[in-house]
């Protein structure tokens, strides 16, 4: 299975605290991972605005997912026209981004977001529970 971990997964992923159905996904040899540059963006912005959620830097970050065989999976026009087609159920552009990318790479968006789950398409929600 493909999956994009959303920002917040990704954070739990290098903090080690990712949810136990999460970390199975995660480990399993035979899931593909990718994360977005929108999420290495958001950690940027969020981090300097003293969020206290954001603390960690985002080049290393960066770094640990790929030598960790995470996929980088690049943005382009076709995902930024993608998000026209989303129903305006969620504002966060972020999170917006990374639900268009994965709809039109026919990847899963691992979140713990519940208000993500209302959109149709490639979601899979796991509770923020450890």
């Amino acid at each position: 299975m493909k999956l994009l971990l959303d920002t917040h997964m990704l954070l739990r992923a290098a903090a080690g605290t990712l949810p136990k159905e999460a970390e199975e996904m995660v480990l399993d040899g035979g899931n593909t991972l990718y994360f977005s540059p929108a999420s290495i963006w958001e950690i940027c912005i969020k981090k300097s605005l003293g969020r206290s959620d954001f603390k960690i830097d985002p080049e290393v970050l960066r770094r640990g997912l790929l030598d960790n065989l995470y996929q980088e999976l690049p943005i382009t026009s076709r995902h930024a026209l993608a998000v026209n087609d989303l129903p305006q159920i969620h504002k966060d552009p972020f999170d917006r981004i990374l639900l268009a990318q994965a709809k039109a790479e026919g990847i899963s968006l691992l979140t713990s977001d519940s208000v993500l789950c209302e959109y149709p398409g490639p979601v899979i929600f796991v509770p923020n529970k450890k």
